[in-house]
């Protein structure tokens, strides 16, 4: 691979192709991904940016959009957000595209991790073609971070949701849990729903409560992208169930077996999970050591009694403690929440 110097008319590329790739969806199986070409000059030639699954990738897109411009890509620089791909899927392998154009030389942030779209950066080695791996790979790894954890560890990146009192308490002694916190809280939850490839809870929390689990604006309308909805454990969903007819799709995993559920939604095109299924569903995802990020939400209350927000995670002395890293804290009318990433061991 190259150790050339990167100019700084490509460093300036390879902002926008990050700027670029973000207009691409951040859902499914398919990353972000933005391409621009430059010519000798280092002036930009043509653009493109992945529209999501199923349509033609980045690079196809600029090398496209220069041949209906009468352009020809034969001696230029491609500058893509993330390792141009070698396998063919739904569209065919990126670097043997670039490789047959003619391009010269190919600058890329991110190196794509996957067993089988990996390994771009070969194909055009092998073909003659200029390669310089991690410009600006700090920047295109924020963009692309569910997604690149996801395929790394073939299960979805997993945030878990709860809401609780000042205390600690999802709910009072009786159980009673509506509501902790307040409108606007809610409407945040909403919006991280629709953030997300799918949402999950407990298959007996769809068995007493019937909810729908959709992503919804204040007012009551949908949001454009509805995550699937999940259901996980043994107890059925009766067939009447509301979760059954979600926007977004459905799917039942019915066992306890969390490993087996992050490799069957992974297998699905899930790359980002959001558990919103109360204590027994939160504290099983902690205890596997399967939980990315977690959102706290407090309301202003104090509920003492049993019903803690977090239960068993399988840890007996201060030395075990599973330590959070605090993003952020917002605040919703009298409530907070906290935005925390877990630390996994060798993180803290």
């Amino acid at each position: 691979m190259s150790r050339a110097s990167v100019s700084g008319a490509e460093r300036a590329a390879m902002t926008r192709a990050l700027e670029l790739a973000a207009r691409g969806p951040a859902f499914g199986p398919n990353p972000q991904v933005g391409c621009v070409l430059l010519d000798a000059a280092g002036t930009t030639v043509a653009e493109g940016w992945h529209l999501g699954s199923g349509t033609p990738h980045a690079e196809v897109v600029a090398l496209s959009a220069l041949r209906a411009s009468g352009g020809e890509p034969a001696g230029l620089t491609a500058v893509v957000s993330l390792e141009p791909c070698s396998h063919t899927g739904k569209t065919g392998p990126c670097a043997v595209a670039l490789a047959e154009a003619g391009i010269a030389r190919v600058l890329y942030a991110v190196t794509d991790p996957g067993a089988e779209s990996g390994g771009g950066a070969a194909i055009l080695m092998d073909s003659g073609v200029d390669v310089v791996a991690g410009v600006e790979e700090s920047e295109g790894r924020t963009l692309i971070e569910r997604w690149f954890f996801a395929t790394q560890h073939q299960r979805p990146w997993t945030t878990v949701k709860w809401a609780m009192s000042l205390d600690g308490r999802a709910a009072a002694a009786d159980g009673t849990s509506q509501w902790i916190t307040s409108p606007d809280t809610r409407g945040q939850v909403h919006l991280d729903r629709s953030l997300h490839d799918a949402i999950a809870v407990g298959s007996g929390t769809v068995k007493a409560d019937n909810p729908s689990l959709t992503a919804r604006v204040p007012g009551g309308a949908l949001y454009d992208h509805q995550p699937m909805a999940v259901a996980i454990g043994d107890s059925d969903v009766p067939p009447g169930a509301t979760i059954r007819e979600h926007p977004g799709g459905f799917y039942h995993h019915q066992s306890r077996d969390l490993q087996a559920l992050g490799h069957t939604l992974f297998g699905r095109g899930v790359r980002s999970l959001y558990v919103e299924g109360g204590p027994t569903l939160a504290s099983a995802f902690l205890a596997a050591g399967m939980v990315e990020e977690v959102h706290i939400s407090m309301g202003p209350m104090l509920l003492g009694g049993p019903k803690t927000a977090v239960g068993d995670l399988g840890i007996t002395t201060m030395a075990e403690a599973m330590y959070l890293e605090i993003r952020d804290v917002l605040r919703f009318q009298d409530d907070l929440m906290v935005v925390a990433r877990v630390q996994h061991e060798g993180e803290k």
